[in-house]
């Protein structure tokens, strides 16, 4: 009798969940000139919006760094299939530069139901591309890897 484990690609590896995105800047710029106050508040905490808008040249680049965070913890926490305030995933830059991420109200929630105890954030822009990274950890894992017993066994 032989086991194989079948490819699931909605299964994590047991205690560590990953999350990336990448947003066109140009599409942010857009939404900043479409609805720039609306399109601020809906998305961006009050500190993340201040520290954007400190550099007029850097602003949406710097939005779109965030957004992708936004999108890559999401991903990461598997929140894909819940309502989630973008404000409670916020990105918190230190004076070193270093950015990481501070998660709020239900998303915080979550994620400490879920055993999450570390999430990790890289982000980087060039061009006209923004991309962030997300690692979670957690003490159980979200999901387990499935193994069936081969039908011919």
């Amino acid at each position: 009798m032989s086991a194989t484990a079948q490819h699931d690609p909605a299964a994590a590896e047991p205690g560590l969940n990953v999350g990336i995105d990448m947003v066109s800047i140009a599409r942010i710029r857009e939404s900043l000139a479409a609805f720039p106050d609306r399109f601020v508040r809906r998305i961006y905490s009050t500190r993340e919006a201040e520290y954007a808008m400190s550099s007029p040249a850097h602003c949406a680049s710097r939005l779109a760094a965030r957004f992708a965070a936004k999108e890559a913890a999401i991903k990461a926490l598997r929140l894909a299939e819940s309502a989630v305030c973008w404000r409670d995933i916020e990105v918190e830059r230190a004076a070193s530069g270093e950015c990481s991420l501070r998660l709020h109200g239900p998303v915080q929630a979550k994620a400490a139901a879920d055993g999450v105890y570390s999430v990790s954030l890289s982000m980087s822009h060039e061009d006209d591309c923004a991309i962030a990274i997300v690692i979670a950890r957690s003490q159980t894992g979200s999901r387990t890897a499935r193994v069936a017993t081969d039908a011919n066994g």
